[in-house]
């Protein structure tokens, strides 16, 4: 019997542990991407002046210089991202103390770059509710009841876009006069070149496709009016729901001289409940593919109905089950989860997708710490920030996708796509799976440098080496970019 067992386990390593043979078509262009990687920025207290994160997390977005970084002040901190926390009456509440540095922070950080804004939390009390919706006193603590409410009490929505236009003013016009005729000065004059409006109103306040197409007119309208260059983003979808897409991508269904510049949407490819993380790598690339193909399902959509509209998807990323996250994560599911994002890069730069935008710079435990790119223990980077870095290193648009595949590639274990950027040769490498696979390369590749993030880089940058043999090894959820001379 144990002889038996050891010839089956040599056979089956036999099988799935022969190194993969990658061939490249280098004269071959497949297409020409069009996708620029980056991430989104969620304000929380971790990022406040004497937030413990604040200087690792600020240096390393400066650091990155990315393009078309999202920045998100989110309802579960209404004193962190509400400028106008009660209605008007005798006096208004107009306050930017405490969300002025946080914004600064950001605008200051990008500056430079194109930014996508989104002060998506709309002011509690322009809803109808039985009773007013409190907050807490304390703007570190998190108030998941302030996103409740479904109907503006003002339905001409002049009350809501009044709120949006005197807040971007305050950041780009020196400064507003209030409700009630008082000037409030600023001394802002940054330039916001595009503005999302709300943030996944299929589940905030759940509203449907038609009162966010409504929303959505009035705001671009108003705010066209302080931002007569900026282009809007539309959607932020939680969830990829067709009757959305079919809807608001309709020019019929928006009021005439309306632009639809970008759709954006997301996705979190999740674990599942109460599952280990030894089987994490299999349902979170299940969930990846998954979305991948809704996504083409949803490109085709765009296509015939609005061509000319981008897309961005600005919040992609993975979650550890709900029981591990009340425990220290495991160090390997970083390096599982930039993998997933350099997965996500790939194929969605195969999709034609303009924006692919990671998830998020800060989480912490309690508030999303397995989205994290910087670790809250040591306020380094971690290997999902390291991996974007990476890929916008590397991948700029404009750069041809040549065919890409590898022989013998048993279980799509592997993923790999070669570019020609501004004519050099690279090649963007993944492992999905928690054991080591080698790759056979071409002849060429010896001497190329090799870049990788793995395991054994942890929090730091990749490290960089040189093709000697005839294949590289991936680790456990490596990411491996191959440079080659031109």
């Amino acid at each position: 019997m144990k002889t038996t067992t050891v010839s089956i386990a040599l056979l089956f390593c036999g099988l799935i542990c022969k190194a993969q043979t990658l061939k490249i078509g280098w004269g071959e262009t497949v297409m020409i991407s069009k996708s620029t990687p980056t991430l989104q920025v969620v304000g929380n207290p971790m990022l406040r002046p004497q937030g413990a994160m604040r200087e690792g997390a600020l240096n390393a977005l400066k650091n990155l210089g990315a393009d078309y970084v999202r920045y998100v002040p989110w309802f579960p901190y209404p004193k962190l991202a509400v400028a106008e926390l009660k209605a008007p009456e005798k006096t208004t509440s107009w306050d930017f103390s405490l969300i002025d540095p946080m914004t600064i922070d950001f605008l200051e950080a990008t500056k430079g770059h194109p930014v996508i804004i989104n002060f998506s939390t709309i002011p509690q009390w322009m809803f109808k509710t039985n009773q007013p919706v409190t907050y807490p006193d304390d703007p570190n603590q998190v108030g998941w009841g302030y996103g409740g409410g479904t109907q503006l009490r003002d339905t001409t929505m002049k009350e809501l876009t009044g709120y949006y236009v005197r807040l971007i003013s305050w950041y780009t016009k020196g400064g507003f006069t209030d409700e009630l005729g008082k000037y409030h000065k600023s001394g802002y004059h940054y330039q916001i070149p595009y503005w999302e409006v709300l943030n996944e109103p299929d589940l905030e306040h759940n509203m449907s496709p038609q009162t966010y197409t409504k929303i959505y007119d009035a705001m671009v309208t108003a705010i066209r009016g302080v931002l007569p260059r900026a282009k809007f983003v539309g959607m932020a979808l939680a969830y990829v729901k067709p009757g959305w897409f079919e809807y608001f991508l309709n020019p019929a269904n928006h009021k005439p001289g309306i632009p639809i510049d970008v759709i954006s949407y997301h996705c979190y490819a999740n674990a599942n409940s109460r599952q280990k993380f030894d089987a994490y790598e299999y349902s979170v690339f299940d969930k990846a593919e998954s979305f991948v193909n809704a996504v083409n399902y949803i490109e085709n959509i765009r296509k015939h109905l609005a061509p000319n509209t981008k897309t961005d998807i600005n919040e992609l990323g993975t979650f550890v089950s709900d029981e591990m996250r009340n425990h220290p994560i495991t160090p390997a599911y970083w390096n599982l989860s930039a993998s997933v994002y350099a997965y996500f890069f790939i194929e969605l730069s195969k999709a034609g997708i303009d924006i692919i935008g990671e998830s998020q710079l800060v989480g912490f435990p309690t508030q999303f710490p397995d989205v994290s790119m910087i670790n809250y223990q040591n306020n380094k980077p971690n290997a999902r920030y390291w991996v974007l870095k990476l890929i916008k290193d590397n991948f700029t648009p404009g750069s041809k996708m040549v065919k890409t595949f590898l022989d013998d590639n048993n279980g799509d274990d592997i993923l790999a796509q070669a570019f020609v950027t501004q004519g050099v040769k690279k090649v963007l490498l993944l492992n999905k799976r928690n054991r080591a696979i080698n790759v056979k390369l071409p002849a060429d590749f010896k001497g190329a440098k090799v870049s990788t993030i793995d395991m054994k880089s942890g929090d730091n940058e990749a490290a960089v080496a040189t093709i000697n043999g005839e294949e590289t090894e991936m680790k456990a959820f490596a990411v491996k970019v191959i440079t080659l001379g031109n």
